[in-house]
């Protein structure tokens, strides 16, 4: 099989532009797992989504007793209405692991539990610095970051009036931009980078009729953030499992935006060694490139699968994300190499065990 005929980046930037758009906090993904079945569908492949609303597509192989699983999520980061304030605000409740201070300055979008949805920005309650003397020195954190809703609201009962309540979802612009040079800068890369490739490469098996050697399972997982996206689902016939998710940038760290990124280690400990290598060994007969790296706070499906009791060889691949969980970044030839990896990978034997 040639990769190179399937694997055109910039259809996959586009793919990954259109999720981005679509908000899916973590509890709140009905709208993007539909858009994803309706992507597969044109292709005329069919999915069935598991009882957390994730989507599973299974591709059959030639060999149907053993089989691989891969799994991408499109849970993003978000928050939850904690508390409609007394002065028409909101305070909030993170969904997913960052820094209150990624999202400060954020527009917003507010959705009702009855489908009503308004817009508003991410502010600090003492914003103002000709008003308040701490505005740069106060701490970011829970009680002092607020939403300002864009409607004329000056108390909680204005508010309520429009049926805003707690524990309505909160979702973040994602500004995303596909610049000349390469680069796509958006909010929730993690993990829609990963989704986009595995449902390109999907598509592509199917419309080209590419024989797999094994029957492999896809999971489109929508409860990653919060840790146990990917823990079920897992037939007794899966030997390997591969989480397709970010590489994590910054000092230490050998990941970048240009390669594909083969986890070691995360908080969970070691992955798979003997697939680790196997990877490696994928990514230099076919020239791509790749890093080796360790993400000290990072936990992925693959590594909730193993602590879910699966009896399975787990692995971490991705491309290089630039700032994660806030405004991140990556390039067009990590995308390209990540994806390329997977079809090389899709196509090999299954490690021995």
């Amino acid at each position: 099989m040639n990769i190179n005929t399937y694997v055109k980046p910039k259809e996959t930037m586009d793919l990954i532009k259109k999720l981005v758009t679509i908000p899916s906090p973590t509890g709140n993904t009905a709208e993007v797992i539909a858009f994803c079945e309706k992507y597969l569908k044109e292709s005329n492949v069919e999915g069935c989504r598991n009882r957390k609303g994730g989507l599973i597509v299974t591709l059959p192989g030639t060999d149907q007793k053993q089989h691989r699983m891969l799994t991408a999520h499109v849970d993003t980061l978000g928050a939850m209405v904690k508390e409609v304030k007394t002065n028409g605000r909101l305070k909030l409740s993170m969904v997913g692991g960052f820094a209150w201070n990624a999202i400060e300055g954020e527009n917003c979008q507010i959705e009702t539990s009855t489908g009503k949805c308004y817009t508003g920005t991410i502010l600090m309650h003492q914003t103002s610095v000709h008003v308040y003397k701490d505005a740069g020195k106060a701490d970011r954190n829970e009680e002092n970051i607020e939403v300002r809703i864009d409607a004329k609201v000056q108390c909680e009962e204005d508010v309520r009036e429009l049926g805003i309540r707690e524990g309505d979802f909160v979702s973040f612009d994602p500004r995303v931009q596909i610049t000349d040079s390469g680069y796509i800068k958006s909010r929730h890369l993690d993990d829609k980078a990963s989704t986009a490739i595995l449902l390109r490469i999907i598509q592509n098996i199917k419309e080209h009729n590419i024989t797999l050697p094994y029957t492999t399972h896809f999971l489109i997982s929508n409860n990653e953030e919060i840790g146990y996206g990917g823990n079920s689902n897992i037939t007794p016939e899966t030997i390997e499992y591969l989480a397709v998710d970010m590489g994590a940038l910054g000092d230490g760290q050998a990941s970048d935006e240009y390669t594909v990124s083969i986890c070691a280690k995360d908080s969970s400990g070691p992955y798979h060694y003997g697939l680790r290598k196997h990877l490696v060994e994928l990514a230099e007969k076919n020239g791509l490139d790749y890093k080796v790296d360790i993400y000290p706070y990072y936990g992925s499906d693959a590594s909730a699968a193993i602590k879910a009791g699966h009896d399975i060889i787990h692995g971490l691949v991705g491309p290089g994300i630039e700032s994660s969980h806030a405004y991140e970044r990556t390039h067009e030839t990590s995308i390209e190499n990540t994806e390329k990896l997977l079809y090389a990978y899709l196509q090999s034997e299954i490690i021995k065990y």
